[in-house]
């Protein structure tokens, strides 16, 4: 497994190559296409949990759609972050590691 302070870029996008998603960009932050689904997928390490500033303020038009990408052992404190923040869109957290990975949902009735 690799250190939880690199982001898991290449486990996110085979995530979604696997679930049948087009994959486009380079870097930490890319964007994932299938049918009507355009999702912005951002792979956060550990320490980017807690630094979820520049993610949610994106400048220009909101995502409606956002997936954020992180080791197991820290997306429990991921989902939780964004719970307690609301941000005004979709979000998922996925947490990868080893071969296998776990989709959280956002709150309940968030937008």
């Amino acid at each position: 497994m690799a250190p939880a302070s690199i982001p898991p870029t290449t486990e996110a996008r085979d995530v979604f190559r696997e679930l049948g998603y087009t994959v486009t960009g380079d870097g930490r932050e890319f964007v994932a296409e299938r049918k009507w689904r355009r999702v912005l997928v951002t792979a956060l390490c550990a320490e980017g949990v807690d630094d979820l500033g520049p993610y949610l303020a994106d400048g220009g038009e909101t995502p409606r759609l956002r997936c954020f990408v992180t080791w197991h052992e820290s997306a429990s404190d991921l989902r939780d972050r964004l719970v307690s923040l609301k941000p005004p869109y979709d979000w998922a957290v996925i947490g990868v590691g080893g071969d296998d990975f776990a989709v959280m949902e956002g709150a309940p009735g968030s937008p």
